[in-house]
């Protein structure tokens, strides 16, 4: 993946690809680093659709180690869809504190009662009708298809986004509309058949814990090899991917 390290990219040259082999020799080292360091998630533990979606969107913007009780008080309160609906908001608003960001509860208790209108307190299996309500985007929706109902589906948080950006590409604006869609197209082929909730439970936590925005362990990094922003240099990056 490093050849054209050196060569500036203009925006209408096509961006790099992982070949086949490199694909592979990416999820062999990311899936070996997984096996030893992954970390113990109580969603990890689970299939319920409802308990990942809980957590997929109190993860936004917030820190493992906030979430975890919140999420645990959170079910305690709400352990369905069904038992969600029938709260009022401002409760749900209320037990979400001091989580932040009060529009994420809002839009959660506004996805029970839709599910509970639509389909009888569940969460529909396939993207497309997952991406039909209001608060699902393309990231939750890949989570839930790769966490819940354990398919095959790229997601792209910015933990993934910052991997990938730094391992296939290196260097440029990870933020501009074409990247972002190049991105998500080399999320999907990453992906593998096998074991495909592994990895993408593997890329983020690799994100979150070695490919770190401001300060990346490049020294004990198993992807030192394949990266083409290593050794990191935030002057090639553009703006972070925080």
């Amino acid at each position: 993946m490093r050849a054209s390290q050196s060569r500036p990219r203009s925006a209408s040259r096509p961006l790099p690809e992982p070949a086949p082999a490199e694909r592979q020799r990416f999820r062999r080292v990311l899936l070996r680093w997984y096996d030893r360091n992954g970390r113990d998630l109580p969603w990890r533990q689970t299939d319920d659709p409802y308990h990942i979606l809980v957590s997929e969107i109190m993860l936004q913007q917030t820190q493992v180690d906030r979430v975890l009780p919140k999420y645990h008080e959170w079910l305690g309160k709400y352990p369905s869809l069904g038992a969600l609906a029938g709260a009022r908001e401002e409760a749900a608003v209320k037990t979400w504190y001091p989580l932040g960001y009060n529009i994420r509860p809002r839009r959660l208790h506004a996805i029970a009662r839709e599910s509970v209108a639509r389909f009888g307190g569940e969460l529909p299996s396939d993207e497309d009708t997952l991406r039909s309500f209001k608060g699902i985007g393309p990231y939750t929706a890949g989570a839930l298809m790769s966490f819940a109902f354990r398919k095959r589906a790229p997601i792209l948080d910015t933990n993934v986004a910052r991997v990938l950006f730094r391992v296939v590409i290196g260097r440029g604006d990870p933020k501009t509309h074409r990247m972002r869609k190049h991105l998500w197209k080399i999320s999907g082929l990453m992906v593998p058949h096998k074991r495909a909730f592994d990895f993408n439970q593997a890329i983020m936590d690799f994100g979150a814990l070695v490919c770190t925005a401001r300060r990346p362990k490049c020294a004990a990094c198993p992807m030192s090899g394949m990266c083409l922003a290593y050794p990191f240099d935030p002057r090639r990056e553009g703006p972070s991917l925080e």
